[in-house]
């Protein structure tokens, strides 16, 4: 997506993510009212959240410009927190 001068985004971009980041939420509510896929809601939504929590953190929080230490940092503990998430639901799960 496109850079000023000075290496952020422009206005332009951060609507392009913008708009992106609403239509993942309109999918988001329209997953809700499709039966079907009500098994399915925990992994999609998981992913979907992924999606969005990565974009937040590249383009308006600015790592996508910073240091590559900083990225990986955030996304451990993206995968830190799921992996907490998972075990809670399954200990839950299993002493009920």
């Amino acid at each position: 997506m496109g850079k000023s001068g000075t290496g952020h985004p422009t206005p332009l971009t951060y609507l392009k993510v913008a708009s992106i980041l609403a239509a993942v939420t309109v999918v988001e509510v329209a997953i809700l009212y499709i039966d079907a896929l009500s098994a399915l809601l925990f992994p999609i939504f998981m992913i979907l959240s992924a999606g969005k929590f990565a974009l937040v953190v590249m383009f308006y929080m600015h790592l996508k410009f910073d240091h590559r230490l900083l990225s990986w940092f955030f996304v451990g503990c993206l995968f830190l927190a799921a992996f907490v998430m998972l075990a809670l639901l399954g200990l839950f799960s299993l002493l009920s």
